[in-house]
């Protein structure tokens, strides 16, 4: 009886199963919360353009249908198996990355799109997660064998490719992720301090290079110190941004009630879809999704910690980085922290690319739990054997003595 009780208590202690559980239902609860403001961010714009309030939203619960099948393949899929895929995923990018500089759909002067059919698909969005996959297939070999690592590799030469073609398009909210997430990957791998500085060296350089081949860059970071200078040029995001922040307050003005996406805030279903949010739901609202994004990077690090081979733990680690990194530049980028950069809020921004493989990531962080837990089973089962086995020859041997 108060061994059941203690167990009852143990149990009570804890609010899920297990880590797997927890990112997925924090996942479905983005995704809820996504699909809600992006049919109150984007149904002025669908009725103006389209003639159809809806329009936004069919395409949404389509990427999130696409989205769920992917993510129950990517779930039972061995995550290990990823490794003997990684020729073809890097050829397959790096072949969609060149096409679509020379045969996507431009919009706004920007060639990022593949179109199919009344849909459109976006390679850049590939290049983020292939580039983990590679990364981690590297890093992976390198840890379970204990060996030195350092940037000078084939797998960071391919990243940095994939990196410049996307910033081709251009996009270098992008291809900043795209390189930088690798990074941090093999610094968490143990990479030697040197090289991170030698590669804070070399970022600072292209960096400065990348803003003095685009003159807007240079007018972008003006106005992120003083947008209210620009606030009818290119400080002109930021300010509505945070006119729309501002005015939400503690409770928001109501869902659908928001003012901003009547023609003041440009993207107001996509990069600044938390703007919108915000206005609509106020600061407690914004204070629970903040919560989520960390709570998820909590359990995606459990996840990483508990992986038994180098490559699950560096993929797992790699998809954190996506996920989390991507809402906190996002977020900065609303609150004028950052300059704006093209980088949609994981699961709730309008884009179906991002979000079919933001949920195929989680797919496989929860595969890689799942593998985690059955060896961590197997091997405190072989130690129980070896426990009983060992009191099982003393005993034998006790006997004998007698």
């Amino acid at each position: 009886m108060k061994k059941l009780k203690k167990n009852e208590l143990s149990a009570k202690k804890h609010f899920w199963m297990n880590d797997m559980e927890a990112i997925f239902v924090i996942m479905m609860i983005l995704i809820i919360i996504g699909m809600v403001n992006v049919f109150s961010a984007s149904f002025v714009t669908a009725e103006m353009t389209f003639k159809n309030p809806y329009f936004f939203l069919v395409r949404h619960l389509i990427s999130i249908g696409v989205g769920a099948l992917l993510f129950i393949v990517a779930a039972n899929f061995n995550y290990h198996k990823l490794r003997t895929f990684v020729p073809v995923l890097m050829v397959f990018t790096l072949a969609a990355l060149v096409f679509v500089l020379f045969m996507g759909t431009s919009v706004n002067g920007a060639r990022r799109w593949v179109g199919l059919g009344s849909m459109q698909f976006q390679p850049s969005e590939i290049a983020k997660i292939v580039c983990i996959i590679m990364t981690a297939s590297f890093l992976g070999g390198k840890i379970d064998k204990h060996r030195t690592i350092s940037l000078f590799n084939r797998t960071f030469l391919i990243v940095l490719l994939m990196a410049a073609a996307v910033e081709f398009e251009p996009d270098m909210g992008t291809a900043v992720l795209i390189g930088g997430i690798p990074v941090l990957m093999h610094f968490i791998a143990g990479m030697k301090t040197k090289w991170i500085s030698y590669a804070l060296l070399v970022v600072g350089v292209l960096f400065g290079l990348l803003i003095t081949f685009q003159s807007y860059r240079i007018d972008r970071i003006k106005s992120w110190y003083d947008p209210w200078s620009q606030s009818q040029g290119f400080g002109y995001q930021t300010v509505q941004s945070l006119s729309a922040i501002g005015s939400g307050g503690l409770f928001g003005m109501g869902l659908g009630k928001g003012i901003s996406k009547y023609s003041y805030l440009p993207e107001a279903h996509t990069d600044f879809a938390f703007a919108v949010f915000s206005q609509e739901n106020g600061l407690i609202a914004v204070l629970f999704v903040f919560f989520l994004y960390a709570a998820l990077a909590v359990y995606c690090g459990k996840i990483a910690k508990r992986a038994y081979d180098g490559f699950g733990k560096m993929l797992a680690c790699g998809i954190m980085l996506l996920i989390v990194g991507q809402a906190a530049a996002n977020l900065y980028m609303v609150v004028g922290l950052l300059p704006v950069v093209g980088v949609p809020l994981p699961f709730i921004s309008y884009g179906g690319t991002s979000l079919i493989l933001n949920m195929v990531s989680i797919g496989i962080l929860i595969n890689i739990g799942r593998y985690a837990k059955k060896a961590n089973k197997k091997a405190y089962n072989n130690s129980l054997e070896r426990s009983k086995a060992s009191t099982t020859e003393r005993r034998r041997m006790i006997h004998r003595l007698k």
